[in-house]
């Protein structure tokens, strides 16, 4: 067995030490479970190993509560074993999105910022029965230190009836110090986040736990496996110049300082390649204030142009991992992990007035966006935390290639197959052909900008005329629709592969 002695502060602890099987036996059946892990990042992996090997032996099923996604040793070791009933409130793993789409397993999409508060009232299948924590370290007094996550650790220790702790050797102690853990009270109690600006430290670099409740401690030295990066392509670099190119504007309208507002980006390829872009700008002492901290971040610390940056989760691509902790000295000074209902806080996103960017999977000509469903059914990943920032922030951002599938299909369309994002809360849409500047405008106006400046030149003539038609059919009505033709480009698709009306 692994030798964790060093790493478990707490004496009284170490008779609690076991193997990874010992502690899944403990779970039954219909248990609701909690895990931490924010993306593929300090998410436990030795436990539900075991535990989807026991349920490949014995079926059974439990229900999952986590932050977001987390990496294949949990989420998807479960979902190929048929083990999870019910599974909240993210995820991006493909055998957990085959499941959920087949009717095998119930998924609830929700809201980041808003989902451990669901968890603690109870809303969710009752409460927690088992938290399931990685560590890189357990304190003299019992308390927790997180590893490369913290979305909604805190609040599921502090919920849950038993914790397993999984002290992993192949995180850095150097971790330690890294984050700010704060629960909000629950309504009528709750107070105002006192954050102000992203750097602000507000709670403790614990979790705090009882050593009572800790039940389990078992020894892992299993890494993350965090995710590759796409390149960044020509499409990519020319988003991020058309959104650069804005912001200069807002800088000289005086509707921003020089330094701009705290930014907030997504996941992903292009998420990062935005962010990316801001290195080869004359910008600097950059904020931000987010969910997740990938490669580009690292790049605008070695550049000397970021300040700070808040999140709750570390989720570079594998050679981004291995740099973080090969210059984690020096890269700690600039990064805080907090709770995801803190970084994703819609009250703070409010107060200190993000800049929020985010993806679409498709966007319609009056600005409504579709970040979850593809062809309006089967469901991609989540709403994530793109909505907590969405209405909350200072300028919203979707950013989307404009077409997709090879060029088969436009990204805007006349009517998207699944609303996230209403229309009142999107500021700007970003393509690779150009940029709209939503604020301020009405449907028909909106729909003008988006044809004109975001639309590929195959698709431009075809949405014109939709939309040229829908304003005769409906007597320059408000929002103009054909609704007999809105979802017919969705249909074409299915049916023929193409979005493009072909002889």
């Amino acid at each position: 067995m692994i030798d964790i002695t060093n790493r478990v502060r707490c004496k009284e602890l170490l008779s609690k030490i076991c193997t990874a099987e010992e502690a899944a036996a403990f779970i039954k059946p219909g248990m609701n479970v909690g895990t931490s892990g924010f993306t593929p990042s300090g998410y436990p992996k030795a436990v539900p190993l075991a535990l989807a090997a026991r349920m490949e032996k014995e079926p059974f099923k439990i229900n999952l509560w986590t932050g977001a996604s987390t990496g294949d040793e949990e989420d998807g070791a479960l979902a190929r074993a048929n083990g999870i009933n019910f599974r909240m409130p993210y995820q991006t793993n493909k055998d957990m999105r085959n499941a959920l789409n087949s009717g095998k397993m119930e998924y609830f999409d929700y809201h980041l910022s808003e989902s451990a508060q669901l968890a603690r009232c109870g809303f969710i299948n009752g409460k927690i029965d088992v938290a399931i924590v990685e560590v890189c370290a357990i304190t003299e007094e019992g308390n927790l230190i997180p590893t490369t996550s913290l979305g909604n650790t805190a609040s599921y220790v502090q919920s849950a009836d038993v914790v397993i702790v999984e002290v992993n050797t192949s995180q850095p102690l150097e971790l330690e110090g890294m984050h700010d853990i704060y629960v909000p009270m629950d309504p009528p109690n709750r107070l105002p986040i006192p954050v102000v600006k992203p750097n602000d430290r507000i709670g403790t670099p614990y979790i705090p736990c009882s050593p009572d409740k800790i039940k389990f401690i078992v020894p892992c030295d299993i890494t993350d496996k965090v995710r590759p990066l796409g390149e960044i392509d020509e499409n990519s670099k020319k988003m991020s110049q058309n959104f650069l190119k804005l912001l200069k504007e807002e800088v000289a309208a005086g509707r921003m300082p020089k330094n701009l507002l705290p930014l907030q980006s997504g996941v992903g390829a292009v998420a990062n390649a935005v962010i990316s872009g801001f290195v080869d700008s004359d910008l600097k002492n950059l904020t931000v204030y987010t969910e997740v901290v990938q490669d580009g971040m690292f790049d605008l610390i070695d550049a000397g142009k970021l300040d700070f940056a808040s999140g709750t989760s570390l989720s570079p691509s594998p050679e981004g991992l291995k740099r973080f902790y090969d210059n984690i000295e020096e890269y700690r000074k600039y990064i805080m992990l907090r709770p995801q209902e803190v970084s994703n806080s819609p009250e703070v996103a409010r107060r200190i007035g993000v800049i929020a960017m985010n993806t679409a999977i498709e966007v319609d000509i009056y600005g409504n966006v579709n970040s979850t469903h593809i062809m309006g059914s089967k469901m991609m990943n989540g709403i994530g935390g793109s909505g907590d920032f969405a209405r909350n922030a200072y300028l919203t951002v979707f950013f989307t290639v404009s077409t997709a599938k090879g060029g088969a299909i436009s990204s805007i369309v006349p009517m998207v197959s699944h609303v996230d994002h209403g229309s009142q809360d999107i500021d700007i849409i970003v393509t690779e052909q150009g940029l709209a500047d939503l604020r301020g405008k009405s449907p028909r106006q909106r729909a003008e900008e988006i044809i004109e400046n975001c639309v590929h030149p195959d698709y431009k003539p075809m949405l014109r005329d939709y939309y040229e038609r829908a304003l005769v059919e409906t007597k320059n009505a408000h929002t103009p629709h054909i609704l007999s033709e809105a979802l017919s480009w969705h249909d074409r698709f299915l049916k023929t592969g193409t979005m493009k009306v072909t002889e």
